[in-house]
């Protein structure tokens, strides 16, 4: 399984093939005008802190960070990057589940149902 890694150095937030293949598709799936990029983003909430918010979006801000892979373009904003830097996000399908995770090294702490984390 291969990952893109950003190159500069600021920001290092890595996507799977599977996690660009299954958001391709989404994006093609949306009867959306313009660009979507996935945006990834840290939110306070949840059991344990702080959680994970995943949307497209169309409206990207000049200090939001970029990394394009698989021709998914992928956006994070400033605050989000300093949570996510070194994260990797992953797309599983089997049997024991399918969706969407986010492997985060700054994560100290997660919750039982997995959302959230400190």
């Amino acid at each position: 399984m291969s990952m893109f890694t950003v190159t500069d150095a600021s920001q290092v937030f890595q996507l799977t093939d599977a996690a660009a293949e299954k958001v391709q598709s989404l994006i093609e799936a949306e009867d959306a005008p313009g660009e979507l990029a996935l945006r990834v983003a840290v939110r306070p909430g949840g059991c344990s802190g702080f959680s994970y918010e995943m949307f497209f979006d169309a409206d990207i801000a000049e200090d939001d960070h970029q990394i394009e892979h698989g021709g998914v373009k992928v956006i994070i904003d400033p605050a989000s990057q300093q949570m996510l830097k070194g994260a990797t996000l992953d797309f599983k399908d089997g049997l024991q589940g399918a969706g969407f995770s986010i492997n985060n090294p700054n994560a100290q702490r997660s919750c039982g149902c997995g959302q959230s984390f400190s």
